[in-house]
Formats: structure tokens, C-alpha cells, sequence
């Protein structure tokens, strides 16, 4: 069941905000940094290296992020969001927070709050279950 529901959801979200939740959270991670190693994103994000390649290289197509490569060592890819790229993240979370108001429209806030929590103690248990 929850399979299912984070399928519909990121499905919704990608044709609402025109991005892919892989994407988005690249971007929101790039927004925290000035620049970081395209491995050590990888790393971060958990997402294989060959797809955060991938999604570097449209984001780059589309002037959200730039790559160069480190001066003292040219096996190191450097990357950062583009002064368009933080516009576009902002623009995205706010989609994001809208998109979430409509899926708990029919929650009161104490609901809301326990399924945060119920949510919360879930993510708990995965990270135990490594």
C-alpha cells in the first residue's frame, strides 16, 4: 500500500511541478551548498552515480547547475546551482508545500500531526533496519 501511495504521489508531483522527486532533491541539496563533489552528492542523495550523471545533465541543459571540474585534481566534477537554479528550488517548494496542502486537505491539524509522527517513527525503523 504505501509503495502504491509514493508511486501516485511522486507521479502527481512530477506532472505538477514539472520535475522529477530525484531531481528535486538534488536541487534542494545543492541549495544548502555552495558547491559540492558530484560523488559526494551522489552519496548524500543515495541515488547510483550513473543516474545522478543523468539528472546533472539535464539540470545543466536547463541552466539550473553548472559542473567544472576541480583544478588540482581533474577526476573530481564539482557542482552548484546557477543564480536561476536557487530561483527555480524556491519556485519548487513552494509547488511542493501547495501540492502537500491539497493531499491533506481533509486532515485536521491533530491528524496531520500524527501522521507526521506516525511517518517520523517510520522513517526511525528503516534507518534501523541497515
Amino acid at each position: 500500500m504505501l509503495l502504491l501511495l509514493n508511486k501516485e504521489i511522486s507521479c502527481k508531483f512530477e506532472r505538477c511541478a514539472g520535475i522529477s522527486a530525484s531531481r528535486l532533491q538534488l536541487l534542494c541539496k545543492l541549495y544548502q551548498v555552495e558547491e559540492i563533489s558530484q560523488t559526494l552528492l551522489q552519496k548524500e542523495i543515495g541515488i547510483d552515480g550513473a543516474a545522478v550523471t543523468r539528472h546533472l545533465k539535464q539540470l545543466e541543459a536547463n541552466a539550473m547547475v553548472t559542473r567544472r571540474t576541480k583544478l588540482e585534481d581533474n577526476r573530481v566534477t564539482l557542482v552548484s546551482l546557477t543564480d536561476y537554479g536557487r530561483e527555480r528550488i524556491i519556485t519548487f517548494r513552494q509547488e511542493r508545500s501547495q501540492f502537500v496542502d491539497r493531499l491533506l486537505q481533509s486532515f485536521d491539524e491533530a491528524e496531520r500531526h500524527q501522521l507526521a509522527d506516525m511517518l517520523r517513527i517510520m522513517n526511525g525503523h528503516i534507518s534501523e533496519m541497515d
